[in-house]
């Protein structure tokens, strides 16, 4: 299936801010507001369309996991293979320690990686909409998707909030003639 989107470039972060609210007035979900921007707007509602992220917790439970098995990695392996040290115990806590700590930070770093790319659904390899103007300083609000009735509202809508015009991004997928078959280099 191609992906559709209905977009407007705007000049600056109010006009933007105005094209999504009359965007969620007419009823068009967060999930389907397209917005891209060649800087953060962390002070406008557009640049907060997906909500708080659960990276902390996760980080801190990956933390804990990680002191646990690390922990538990020393002291089973002490039990395992026991080596009588002049009346010291054979789980010494303090180097244990050592290891569950070195652990603990491997287990944060990993479960914080593998969040940041689940969150940013990384790597991602379909069709993104973009228009070489953000890189320019403007701002693309859109909507992907959009049913074929609702289109000229839409273009209404974005043209309203300030965008000097409204653009098309559709992107087809290949047909079998274009893929590339066996024995043939792409």
């Amino acid at each position: 299936m191609p992906l559709k989107a209905i977009y407007g470039l705007y000049p600056d972060p109010d006009s933007a801010q105005r094209a999504v609210n009359s965007l969620r007035q007419a009823g068009v979900m967060d999930g389907d507001i397209a917005v891209a921007s060649s800087e953060p707007f962390e002070e406008y509602d557009f640049g907060k369309l997906h909500g708080p992220t659960a990276m902390p917790w996760l980080a801190a439970l990956g933390g804990v996991l990680g002191g646990v098995s690390g922990y538990l990695l020393a002291s089973l392996t002490q039990q395992a293979y026991p080596l009588i040290t002049g009346g010291m115990p054979i789980v010494p806590r303090w180097t244990d320690g050592i290891v569950a700590y070195e652990l603990t930070m491997l287990g944060a770093i990993i479960a914080t990686l593998l969040t940041l790319l689940a969150g940013t659904r990384l790597p991602d390899w379909r069709e993104q909409v973009y228009d070489p103007e953000v890189s320019n300083g403007r701002i693309l609000v859109g909507v992907l998707d959009p049913a074929e009735t609702s289109c000229a509202e839409l273009d209404r809508m974005l043209l309203a909030a300030g965008a000097p015009q409204v653009r098309e991004f559709v992107v087809h997928a290949p047909t079998k003639s274009e893929l590339p078959t066996e024995g043939t280099a792409s």
